[in-house]
């Protein structure tokens, strides 16, 4: 079997854990295939101009990772497990984004709100047996992560490796992961420290 063939089976394993569990209580899909991803709520349709299409209209909510990126599904997957209620019924949970090519005072901004769902998909990542590397998704500025961010991330993975609660969602879908995939050590600190980001 390939690793283009292990891949996309590893990813549909990925999908179809999140629609067991989440499709009928949260009327939520996992989708792949996007240009870039975003969440879309039931009732909503969005295309990458922002333009309305009522023919693309679903009566579930989306959730889309990028093209078929396994480590962009476990990213949005954690963005959806953070965000609330009132979030999960706006468009990509009401956030702002600005594109690659943030000013240093804006990369801050983004790696404030980031902190949460890069320790998650750390989490989901080690739950899966997947690589993780840290994003600061702004290769235009040439300014990668801070390490304050890296140290920020690290830490609050390890404080839900801890006695911090985690969203509940992000628990069950870590647990759910980790049966798939048969790893059981995904809430040990060892696996979030600085020397697993090589």
């Amino acid at each position: 079997m390939s690793l283009v063939t292990l891949e996309k089976q590893r990813l549909k394993a990925v999908i179809a854990v999140f629609d067991k569990l989440f499709a009928k209580e949260f009327n939520t899909r996992l989708l792949g295939g996007a240009t870039e991803p975003v969440y879309i709520p039931a009732g909503h349709s969005y295309d990458s101009g922002g333009s309305i299409d009522s023919a693309n209209i679903c009566d579930y909510h989306r959730l889309y990772f990028r093209q078929d990126y396994f480590s962009s599904a476990l990213h949005e997957s954690a963005h959806w497990c953070i965000a609330g209620a009132e979030r999960r019924l706006k468009l990509d949970f009401g956030y702002w984004y600005n594109p690659d090519g943030r000013s240093q005072q804006q990369q801050a901004v983004f790696e404030r709100a980031e902190t949460q769902p890069q320790s998650l998909e750390w989490m989901f990542s080690v739950a899966c047996g997947q690589r993780f590397r840290i994003s600061a998704d702004n290769l235009a500025s040439d300014l990668g992560a801070s390490e304050e961010f890296v140290q920020a991330v690290i830490d609050q993975a390890n404080n839900w490796c801890g006695e911090t609660a985690m969203p509940p969602r992000a628990e069950q879908l870590l647990n759910a992961l980790a049966k798939q995939f048969d790893k059981t050590d995904w809430r040990c600190s060892e696996q979030y420290q600085q020397a697993k980001l090589v």
